[in-house]
C-alpha cells in the first residue's frame, strides 16, 4: 500500500509539472497572438483593396497583354501550402493539411498534376513521400517580412510565364477568431476575374482612371498582388498558429488540473485505507494481547 501511495504521489507531482509548462506555452502563445493578430489585421484592408483593384483591371484586358495574364487549360497545377514549423496546436496543422489531400485527390481525377511548394515543417513533412514538392520553407516564421513573400513570389511567378505550370494556387488557414482557423485555398494566377465580362461586370470597371495604360500597370502589378497574397498568407498562417496553439495549451492545463484533482482524491483514499489497515492491526493486535492475559 505505502509504494501504491508513493506511485500515486510520483504521478501527482509530474502531472503539476506538466501543468505548469503547458500554463507556461499559454502565456508565450498569447502574447505572441496578439502581435501577430495586429499585424494580420493592419495588413487585411491593404490586400483586400489591391485586389479589388486587379480584379477591375483584368476586367479591362486581354490575356494576350502579358505572359503572366494567360490563360491555359489547367494540366499541371502548383500550390503553395502554409502550415507551421511547431506542432502543440491542435488541429491547426491536421485541417488545412486534409483540405489540401482533397484538393489533390480531386485535381489528380480531373488528370492534372499537383505540385508543392511547402511554408513550414509540418506540411513539408507530410508530403514530402506523398506528394511532389519542388521547394520548401522551414523555420522561418518565428521571423518574418514582405522579403520572405518576395521569395515565394519570385520562386512562382517565372515558372508560370514559362508555362512550367497553368494555374496557382495558395493554401492557408485563415484567421477568424482565438478558437476557429478556417482552411482557405484560393487561386492567384490566372486572376479570377480576367477576361470576365458577365454580370456586374460594367460596374466593376466604374470608378477608375488609370495612367499608364491598364495592361502595363497590370503587368508591374501582378508581381505586387502576388507577393501581397503571400504576406498575407504568412500573417493569417502565424496569428493562427499562436490562436491555436493558446487554445490548445489552456484546454491541457485544464486537463492537468482535472488530472491532479483526481489523483488527490486517489491519493486520499489510498491513504485512508492504509490508516484503516493499520488501526485494524492495532486493534486486532491488543484483543489478542488482552485474551492472552
Amino acid at each position: 500500500m505505502a509504494e501504491s501511495l508513493r506511485d500515486i504521489k510520483r504521478q501527482s507531482q509530474a502531472v503539476e509539472k506538466t501543468k505548469q509548462i503547458t500554463k507556461a506555452m499559454n502565456m508565450v502563445a498569447a502574447s505572441k497572438l496578439k502581435n501577430a493578430q495586429l499585424r494580420m489585421e493592419n495588413f487585411r484592408p491593404y490586400a483586400g483593396k489591391l485586389l479589388e483593384v486587379l480584379n477591375s483591371l483584368a476586367l479591362r484586358v486581354d490575356a494576350v497583354a502579358s505572359p503572366l495574364l494567360a490563360v491555359r487549360e489547367p494540366k499541371k497545377v502548383r500550390l503553395v501550402l502554409m502550415t507551421s514549423d511547431r506542432g502543440l496546436c491542435g488541429g491547426f496543422n491536421t485541417n488545412i493539411i486534409k483540405a489540401v489531400e482533397g484538393f489533390i485527390k480531386y485535381r489528380k481525377e480531373q488528370g492534372q498534376e499537383v505540385s508543392l511548394i511547402t511554408v513550414g515543417k509540418k506540411g513539408r513533412d507530410y508530403f514530402r513521400k506523398k506528394a511532389s514538392v519542388i521547394n520548401q520553407y522551414t523555420d522561418v516564421l518565428g521571423s518574418f517580412d514582405m522579403n520572405l513573400a518576395q521569395k515565394i513570389s519570385l520562386d512562382v511567378i517565372e515558372p508560370f510565364a514559362e508555362a512550367e505550370y497553368d494555374e496557382l494556387y495558395i493554401a492557408y488557414n485563415e484567421f477568424r477568431n482565438v478558437a476557429s482557423q478556417k482552411p482557405v485555398i484560393s487561386r492567384l494566377l490566372p486572376l479570377t476575374s480576367l477576361g470576365d465580362g458577365g454580370e456586374g461586370g460594367e460596374e466593376r470597371m466604374l470608378g477608375y482612371v488609370y495612367e499608364p495604360s491598364e495592361e502595363e500597370l497590370l503587368t508591374h502589378l501582378i508581381p505586387v498582388y502576388l507577393r501581397v497574397l503571400m504576406y498575407r498568407g504568412l500573417l493569417e498562417t502565424s496569428a493562427g498558429e499562436h490562436g491555436a496553439r493558446m487554445v490548445a495549451m489552456d484546454n491541457a492545463t485544464s486537463n492537468c488540473q482535472e488530472m491532479i484533482e483526481s489523483l488527490t482524491l486517489k491519493f486520499n483514499k489510498a491513504r485512508q485505507a492504509a490508516i484503516t489497515a493499520e488501526l485494524m492491526d492495532i486493534v486486532g493486535g491488543t484483543e489478542a494481547l488482552a485474551k492472552a492475559g
